[in-house]
């Protein structure tokens, strides 16, 4: 029989974790594998599936976002953080980013609509590095929790093409509120800005329960002004291709997910004592999906996997999502 996705959930299915990158960006922001080592704010992998496109309709959503990293380098390969100049990092991460959604009543066109979003997100971390002192290598170790750089999405905007495929234009802002200290291996935050352009292509068949989806976006990031250094402009593109059925009167997906991170121009500024430092990596893993009713309310989750491999001047390593989002109206 072939599935048909219920009335009732479509809805949801276009609102779910409607902006699941946001929390999860901020919320490894400090860890050691991006600081000023050929990586940005974004996350990949964080934005690659219907889960992350916008409410369909009027709606405000409350989404709770965790996530876990371990990673790590090689000990013949330097990494630049926060100052210093590190090898053989070893990088732990959790994280937990409390996002709220609203998509107002009004429409701008036929087929059109906007939504905005900010996330407030909350890092533990730790991480260890041999660091260079007088010509020595001292092993360093470094613990920090606290506020990461909160992340606002004032533009998000959804084009209805037809009942299985959407396209959706959106900016995000990183602010720097993160704690942060030169020569300090663990900050949670960046110290610099990042606006960010995505384009998301959205198809999901209603009578069959297939997606396939697609995000392509750009980071440009200013100056961290401790350090005068300057990430270069990466590119990322973020795929899921999954089968969604009907399951105990919700809709369960299961799927995989695929990302290629690409940092297209180099790093710059006095602080980039290793030159360009371009950045690249692939990524690869299973995600799976429910989306039911709660107190008649839609209530949507998602648990996913992610390797890294073919990783290039930065921590390669393994990432563990869960997203939890509750529709209240």
């Amino acid at each position: 029989m072939t599935p048909h996705l219920p009335t009732s959930l479509t809805g949801s299915t276009s609102v779910r974790l409607a902006f699941a990158t946001a929390a999860v960006l901020s919320m490894l922001g400090g860890t050691a594998e991006a600081e000023e080592g050929g990586t940005g704010h974004y996350l990949p992998g964080s934005m690659a599936s219907s889960i992350d496109s916008a409410p369909a309709k009027e709606s405000f959503l409350m989404r709770l976002n965790v996530v876990n990293y371990d990673g790590s380098i090689g000990k013949n390969q330097p990494l630049p953080i926060a100052g210093l100049t590190a090898v053989g990092v070893d990088a732990k991460s959790t994280g937990v980013g409390l996002t709220a959604v609203w998509r107002p009543s009004f429409e701008i066109g036929e087929g059109w609509s906007y939504a905005l979003t900010a996330t407030l997100p909350y890092v533990w971390l730790d991480v260890s590095a041999d660091v260079g002192a007088q010509g020595l290598a001292v092993r360093r170790s470094s613990s920090v929790n606290g506020l990461g750089d909160i992340v606002l999405q004032p533009l998000l905007i959804n084009q209805n093409v037809n009942p299985d495929f959407n396209i959706n234009y959106r900016v995000s802002l990183y602010a720097p509120t993160g704690s942060y200290e030169v020569g300090r291996l663990a900050n949670t935050g960046k110290n610099f800005w990042t606006v960010e352009p995505t384009v998301g292509f959205m198809y999901f068949g209603q009578k069959n329960g297939i997606e396939a989806s697609t995000f392509v976006g750009v980071d440009f990031n200013r100056t961290n002004p401790d350090t005068d250094y300057k990430s270069g402009t990466q590119v990322h593109v973020d795929a899921t291709l999954a089968q969604h059925f009907p399951w105990q009167g919700g809709l369960v997906g299961l799927g995989i997910n695929a990302y290629y991170y690409q940092q297209v121009t180099g790093d710059s500024g006095a602080g980039a004592t290793l030159g360009d430092f371009k950045a690249k990596t692939l990524g690869l893993g299973p995600v799976a999906s429910f989306v039911g009713k709660v107190g008649g309310h839609d209530l949507v989750s998602e648990l996913k996997w992610v390797h890294e491999s073919s990783t290039t001047n930065r921590l390669k390593g393994d990432l563990i999502w869960l997203k939890v989002l509750y529709k209240f109206y």
